[in-house]
């Protein structure tokens, strides 16, 4: 199955994602794949019986979110020099998000530019990082604060490399699957309401449809000066909590599945989402394995947080909020007051 990216703003940029098993792979070029010791472990064997290249590498960073840093960028554009890559030759990122996110970053900096594809091993990576070129890396203020929109040559997505994934990060995906279905479509939801996503045939779908709805949204806008934005449901207060917990604490996903049921609880103050909407959106979120509790211990400083968020402009956040199932509301200038108030009910662990 294969699903087009065209980006109607950028000339001649197109590439597909591959939604079946991993092909036999051949490149007539230097190849560095850049993953880590656990994904290694399990497929890296079965990556390199498909692969072929002039010459290939491996390089293999350290595993966690706390490794998505401006060093470990450094150090892959050293190995890349070591190797001397020139212009012609690829990198492959063969991973979860964060492999993606820095493999996407160093070939947008290596001599002003190298290929990359991606071939995501994790089920959030799958349904939502390796599509759309967003790359970059932490620092002390945020996430992905720095970073480029550097958009890949082609994603394979085999559902194979799944099976060895544990449950955490399972649902760290699921988190992401809900977001699309709340966002863009209420049928999906309600698929996901009854879905076994531990039955293959199902998750596959689960799968394709999140694909077509991401690469849907990015064709429309790849630099997120729009609708784009809206993929951020759940990322505003969710990027405060793993900054809040120092990014140890939860996998993204999970920060997402919180910052999503804070994000509701919002809507439903600005009569946006009713509370059995979201009581359903919760329901699924723990259904799945996934947390939705947390205790905000200082609201103004969570709430100043908001302010490094990559939406904020002009001392202005915009939320991004459910408005009814399947529908979506960019709102900026809410009142601090309010958004506070709201904040407020999480530090009595109402979530």
């Amino acid at each position: 199955m294969i699903v087009p990216i065209e980006l109607s703003q950028t000339q001649n940029v197109t590439y597909d994602i591959t939604i079946d098993k991993l092909p036999k792979l051949s490149f007539d070029r230097k190849v560095v794949v850049v993953t880590n010791p656990t994904v290694a472990g399990y497929h890296l064997g079965t990556l390199l019986a498909n692969l072929e290249a002039t010459e290939l590498h491996v390089v293999t960073i350290p595993d966690g979110e706390k490794y998505k840093t401006l060093e470990t960028v450094e150090n892959i554009l050293n190995e890349c020099f070591e190797h001397k890559l020139d212009r012609k030759s690829l990198l492959i990122a063969f991973g979860g998000g964060v492999i993606g996110d820095m493999t996407g970053f160093t070939a947008s900096l290596y001599q002003r530019g190298i290929d990359f594809i991606q071939i995501p091993t994790t089920l959030l990576s799958q349904v939502d990082a390796s599509v759309g070129g967003k790359t970059g890396v932490n620092n002390s203020y945020g996430k992905n604060l720095i970073g480029a929109f550097y958009q890949p040559k082609a994603v394979y997505i085999d559902p194979e490399f799944l099976k060895t994934l544990p449950e955490r990060e399972f649902a760290a995906g699921v988190a992401e699957i809900v977001k699309m279905a709340v966002m863009f479509d209420k049928e999906y939801f309600t698929f996901l309401e009854s879905a076994d996503l531990k039955d293959e045939e199902v998750l596959k779908e689960a799968i394709r449809k999140s694909v077509e709805l991401k690469a849907w949204v990015v064709n429309q806008d790849e630099k997120e000066a729009g609708i784009r934005a809206v993929l951020n449901y759940g990322h505003t207060f969710g990027h405060v909590v793993e900054n809040e917990t120092d990014y140890t604490t939860y996998l993204h996903g999970e920060a997402v599945a919180i910052g999503m049921v804070m994000a509701n609880a919002l809507a439903i103050e600005l009569g946006l989402f009713s509370q059995e909407e979201a009581d359903a959106v919760k329901f699924l979120l723990q259904k799945a394995g996934l947390p939705t509790e947390y205790i905000i211990k200082d609201v103004d400083a969570f709430y100043e947080h908001f302010f490094l968020d990559k939406k904020s402009a002009n001392n202005s956040i915009k939320f991004i909020l459910p408005n009814g199932m399947g529908g979506h509301k960019m709102i900026s200038d809410i009142d601090p007051l309010l958004v506070k108030k709201v904040l407020a009910e999480f530090g009595a662990v109402r979530c």
